[in-house]
C-alpha cells in the first residue's frame, strides 16, 4: 500500500509518512523513565500525544512492562464513585495487559487480581491499590503504567482520589512496591483539573500531583524534522520539490503544530493536483501550493482543531477577549504563565511565548481566529458591506489592484467610523480596513498580519491573492519623522519578500491633514502611500 500522510488517529511509520521519534523516545526513556518519574504529557488537541505513547510503549518493552491504558474506556457513569470506577480501572487494566506483550507468567501475576475482583461485590480503590502493588512485587521487570485521555476523567472526583493513591504510594515506594513510572496524557495538565471541578479560590490550585516531573520535551516539528519526513516523501514520488524551501514555508504558517504540518502535507498530496494550475507535481510542491493548501484549510467546514478553539473561546472569554486585543489592536501583553487566561491559551495550545510576550500559536491559528472574528462582525460592519457593495472594481485580468482599493477606502473612511471618537478609530481602525478588504479577496485569498511588526503603532497585512503578494502597512500617524521611518521600514520588508512596490495605508488625526492617495519612491522601491 501506498504511505500517505494521515490526520487521523494514530500514526504508524510503516503506513504513514511521519517524523521519526526515536529521538524524542529516547530523550523520554533517559530524563523521565529511568529515573522512575510520574509525569504528564498535556498538549493542545491532536499534537501527537496518543502516537508518542504508542510508539513509546513499544521502545521500552525490552526493559519494562508496559500497561497502556485510555480513560475513553470508561464511561462517565463508571466514574460515579469509587467502587464502580475501582472495578472499570482493574478490569481495563487486565485487558490492556493480556493485549499486551505477552509473557509467560501473565495471567500467574493477574490471577489475584482477577480474583478479588470476582470474589468482592464493593471495591474500595484502596483495596484495588494493594492488588496492583502486588501486581508491581511479583512482576519480572519494572511497570509503567500510561493512562491517555485523562481529561475523559477531568469532572469526575473520584479521580482526583485516584491521583491521591497514586502519589501516596509513589512517595511510599521505598516500603510498598508500586508502578515504576506514571504517564499521563491529555490537554488539561493536573493543576486545571482541579480547577474545572472547584473553581473557588480555595481550592483551585490545590493538587494531589505535585510529585509530576515537569515535562519539557519539544513536540512541534521543526524545520529540519518537516524535511525529514519531505525526503521520504520525495524518495517515493519524485516530485523535483525543494525540501528545504517548502519545509520553511509549512512551518512559517504552522510553526510546526504537527496536526496542521500533517493536513497541508495531506491537501498538497490529494486535493492540490486536482485544481486547475497545479496538474504537474512541480507545480504543486511550490510555496504557491502551499498557500493554496492553507486556503483549502481555513475554508473546510469542519475542522475538529478549529471546532475545539471556537468551543475554548466561547467557554473562556477573557481568553478570547485577550486573542482580539492582540490580533486588532496589536496590543503587547507580558507573556505569564500565571495568569488564568495566559495559561489557559498556552495549555489548549493556542498561544505561546514570543519575546516575552502573549503571541498566538502559528500563522494558521491567527488566520483562523481572524477570518471568525471578521466574519462574526460582518453582518453589522459598515466596513464590509462598503467592501461587498465595492468588491468588483477592484480585479483586473485576475489580478488584485490594491492602490484602487486604499482609494475607495479612503474615501468611504468617513461613513465607515461614523461619529466614533478618535480613541475608538485609534484601537481599531485597522480592523476597519481589514474589513472592507475581507469580502474583496474572500474566497480567492487570504490576508494575515506579520507577527513581527504588530504593534499598537504598526501592522504589516501580508495578502495573498493568486499566488501574488501585497505588503500592506497600516499605522497611526505620529508626525513625519516616524513617518520616514516607516518607509524606510516597509522597504526592508519588501526587500525580504523580494516584492517591488508596498502600500502604507496612515490614520493621521491631525486636523490640518492632507488625506488622499500618492505614489513615491523609496530606496529603489514604489510605494503607494493613503491617509485617512
Amino acid at each position: 500500500m501506498r504511505r500517505y500522510f494521515n490526520t487521523e488517529g494514530i500514526c504508524r511509520p510503516q503506513i504513514h509518512y511521519m517524523v521519526r521519534l526515536d529521538e524524542r523516545l529516547e530523550k523520554i526513556r533517559r530524563r523521565y523513565i529511568e529515573r522512575g518519574s510520574y509525569f504528564v504529557i498535556n498538549r493542545g488537541r491532536q499534537y501527537g500525544k496518543t502516537t508518542t505513547l504508542r510508539a513509546l510503549a513499544e521502545y521500552l518493552k525490552p526493559e519494562y512492562i508496559v500497561i497502556s491504558l485510555d480513560f475513553q474506556e470508561i464511561g462517565s457513569a463508571e466514574f460515579k464513585d469509587e467502587a464502580v470506577f475501582s472495578k472499570a480501572f482493574a478490569e481495563i487494566l487486565m485487558k490492556a495487559c493480556r493485549n499486551g506483550e505477552k509473557t509467560e507468567n501473565t495471567e500467574e501475576l493477574l490471577q489475584p487480581l482477577n480474583c478479588f475482583l470476582k470474589g468482592t461485590e464493593n471495591i474500595m480503590m484502596r483495596e484495588m491499590f494493594e492488588q496492583l502493588s502486588g501486581i508491581c512485587a511479583r512482576a519480572t521487570k519494572p511497570i509503567v503504567l500510561m493512562i491517555d485521555e485523562v481529561d475523559s476523567a477531568s469532572n469526575h472526583q473520584v479521580f482526583l482520589d485516584f491521583l491521591a493513591l497514586l502519589r501516596g504510594y509513589y512517595l511510599n515506594r521505598e516500603n510498598t512496591p508500586t508502578f515504576h513510572s506514571v504517564i499521563l496524557a491529555g490537554v488539561y495538565d493536573i493543576k486545571n483539573l482541579k480547577l474545572k471541578l472547584r473553581p473557588d479560590s480555595e481550592h483551585k490550585y490545590n493538587s494531589p500531583w505535585n510529585i509530576a516531573a515537569d515535562f519539557d520535551i519539544n513536540m512541534d516539528l521543526g524545520v529540519d524534522k518537516i524535511a525529514s519526513m519531505l525526503r521520504e516523501y520525495e524518495t517515493d514520488n519524485c516530485t523535483g520539490m525543494n525540501i528545504q524551501e517548502i519545509s520553511e514555508s509549512i512551518f512559517e504558517y504552522t510553526n510546526g503544530y504537527p496536526y496542521l504540518v500533517s493536513l497541508i502535507c495531506k491537501i498538497l498530496d490529494e486535493r492540490i493536483p486536482e485544481i486547475k494550475g497545479f496538474e504537474k507535481a512541480e507545480d504543486v510542491w511550490t510555496k504557491k501550493g502551499v498557500a493554496e493548501a492553507v486556503k483549502i484549510v481555513l475554508n473546510k467546514t469542519s475542522v475538529p482543531l478549529f471546532d475545539s478553539m471556537i468551543k475554548q473561546l466561547d467557554t473562556f472569554s477573557d481568553l478570547r477577549d485577550m486573542i482580539e486585543e492582540i490580533l486588532y489592536q496589536g496590543k503587547r501583553i507580558p507573556f505569564s504563565p500565571y495568569v488564568k487566561s495566559v495559561n489557559l491559551g498556552v495549555m489548549f495550545g493556542f498561544l505561546k511565548e514570543e519575546d516575552g510576550r502573549v503571541a498566538v500559536a502559528n500563522r494558521i491559528f491567527e488566520m483562523g481566529l481572524l477570518n471568525m472574528f471578521m466574519t462574526e462582525e460582518a453582518a453589522h460592519s459598515e466596513a464590509f458591506r462598503y467592501g461587498q457593495r465595492d468588491s468588483s472594481q477592484f480585479i483586473d485580468d485576475g489580478h488584485l489592484n490594491m492602490r484602487r482599493v486604499l482609494e475607495k477606502f479612503v474615501l468611504h473612511f468617513a461613513d465607515i467610523y461614523g461619529e466614533n471618537d478618535e480613541k475608538f478609530i485609534e484601537a481599531y481602525g485597522r480592523k476597519f480596513f481589514l474589513l472592507y478588504l475581507k469580502p474583496i479577496i474572500n474566497g480567492t485569498g487570504n490576508y494575515y498580519l506579520e507577527a513581527q511588526t504588530r504593534d499598537a503603532r504598526r501592522t504589516d497585512v501580508i495578502v495573498d491573492y493568486r499566488g501574488e503578494q501585497f505588503i500592506v502597512e497600516l499605522k497611526i500617524w505620529h508626525g513625519s519623522e516616524y513617518n520616514e521611518r516607516g518607509e524606510a521600514q516597509l522597504v526592508d520588508y519588501l526587500d525580504y519578500y523580494h516584492v517591488e512596490k508596498g502600500y502604507m495605508l496612515s490614520f493621521n488625526f491631525n486636523k490640518k491633514k492632507e488625506t488622499g492617495v500618492k505614489e513615491i519612491r523609496v530606496g529603489g522601491r514604489t510605494i503607494v502611500e493613503a491617509v485617512v
